[in-house]
């Protein structure tokens, strides 16, 4: 699979301000965003999840390759898997408090339209891994001051953001991303913790600091933000 730019802007954007000790990617693809964030901060255990298996064995090869070798830990399973196994294993009998932050770059294509391609289709499709799994395990597996970052469609944000509250997870930062000034907004990158904000339902949203990030002015002439957010994970830029 290809680097891909919501990866690279996620891994990026990810707030790291809590000084994470464990880091666990969900749907870890090719391992783009445990790099990151490898490279980013002095996390001592990054695991990544990945159901794949040429994926998997992909990200195995980029994390071996890495010089964060010692920290990065691919798990071949899907995430239902790896959940029954924390619970199986007695050192791991606390599924909460685990992980201070919890990635995920995950499938979204809601609609019915398929490809040939059951690998692509896996990747980039929301029955692979629905988005209620996956804040369910953030719930369980996000430690006290932990941080949960995802990039979504934006048309998908609000239903995420609600969803999240059920399992009393707050938006504490959004910032909506258009691939140039013209164009619609196309991603979300959500960063949540367990601290709610003082304000009524209706209102936490408009609470949460919310900011847009244009990625391109025009074709490969990148924007100063866009630049200055990512050029550590870039060659050239």
């Amino acid at each position: 699979m290809k680097i891909g730019t919501d990866g690279v802007l996620l891994g990026a954007w990810c707030p790291i301000d809590n000084h994470p000790f464990s880091v666990l990617d969900i749907g870890a693809g090719t391992g783009i965003l445990s790099l990151i964030l490898a490279q980013r901060s002095n996390a001592e255990q990054i695991d990544a999840i990945e159901i794949d298996e040429d994926a998997f064995e992909q990200c195995v090869e980029n994390f071996e390759s890495s010089p964060w070798g010692d920290r990065l830990f691919c798990f071949h399973a899907g995430l239902e898997e790896f959940m029954e196994e924390l619970e199986d294993d007695p050192s791991d009998s606390e599924l909460a408090q685990q992980y201070d932050i919890i990635i995920s770059n995950p499938p979204f294509y809601a609609e019915d339209y398929k490809t040939d391609n059951e690998q692509r289709d896996l990747a980039r499709f929301q029955d692979a891994l629905p988005f209620e799994d996956l804040v369910e395990a953030a719930n369980l597996l996000l430690s006290e001051n932990g941080i949960f970052a995802v990039i979504i469609p934006f048309k998908e944000e609000e239903k995420f953001i609600a969803l999240a509250k059920n399992f009393e997870l707050y938006p504490f930062k959004i910032t909506r991303v258009k691939g140039a000034p013209s164009t619609e907004i196309k991603r979300s990158l959500l960063a949540f913790s367990r601290v709610k904000k003082d304000s009524g339902d209706s209102e936490h949203t408009k609470q949460t600091p919310i900011d847009e990030l244009i990625i391109e002015t025009a074709r490969h002439e990148y924007t100063e933000d866009y630049i200055a957010l990512t050029k550590d994970f870039y060659l050239k830029i």
